[in-house]
């Protein structure tokens, strides 16, 4: 398999299909090299448009996902960015390029030494990672409300939890997987001011629930 040709197929054909259209992402893409962070049995599968699986029965986020998730959020380089859901460390790396600083939370401890590994080998210095359950909530380092700009959730929630919300700063920006198959969407949410959140429906989309999401009642009263 050609790599660069591999990768550059992924870029036109997957992911600029979808709208990744921001020039400083595709050449992200291209910097970054997702084959890197794909477990060696997957690695044939590096740049197709699946989910790729890792330990423990979690995945990868598909390429066009990873994306345009990458392209909505807009992170600047004074930015402090959370994401939820570490997997391989391959999203924390491509938002460490872009931001000052990556907190990236892992349930899972065998995926959290993975991610730590392989953000170590590839000489990313900006992000750490967290062992815990961030599903419902992060409260990060110092437990402070609105403690981050951008905030990512890395697989699907049923509901969002309001707990994300409050971490936010004004101004920050949110991009999570809302919904239940077969209908979820990637959401884009915006704290505006101290008590308004904007939330713009993005696409369509379908990615794995996280562990320990909040599950919503089907009883009704």
């Amino acid at each position: 398999m050609n790599i660069e040709q591999a990768r550059f197929n992924m870029i036109e054909q997957q992911i600029r299909p979808w709208n990744v259209l921001a020039q400083d992402v595709l050449d992200l893409l291209m910097v970054v090299k997702r084959e890197e962070f794909v477990p060696a049995a997957y690695r044939s599968l590096a740049f197709f448009d699946t989910e790729i699986p890792l330990p423990g029965g979690e995945n990868m986020l598909a390429p066009k996902i990873e994306a345009r998730m990458l392209q909505e959020a807009n992170v600047k380089k004074h930015e402090y960015v959370l994401e939820i859901g570490a997997g391989s460390g391959y999203m924390a790396a491509l938002l460490a390029h872009k931001a000052r600083h990556v907190t990236t939370v892992e349930i899972s401890p065998e995926l959290k030494t993975l991610a730590e590994q392989n953000l170590s080998d590839y000489g990313v210095a900006n992000v750490d990672v967290q062992l815990g359950n961030g599903a419902q909530g992060w409260t990060g380092a110092d437990g402070k409300a609105g403690e981050y700009d951008v905030i990512i959730i890395s697989g699907s929630l049923p509901v969002l939890p309001e707990a994300f919300g409050k971490q936010l700063k004004v101004g920050g920006r949110l991009l999570a997987i809302v919904g239940s198959a077969p209908v979820m969407e990637l959401q884009l949410i915006t704290r505006t001011s101290e008590h308004v959140f904007e939330t713009v429906n993005i696409v369509e989309t379908m990615a794995k629930p996280l562990h320990a999401a909040l599950v919503p009642s089907h009883f009704t009263f």
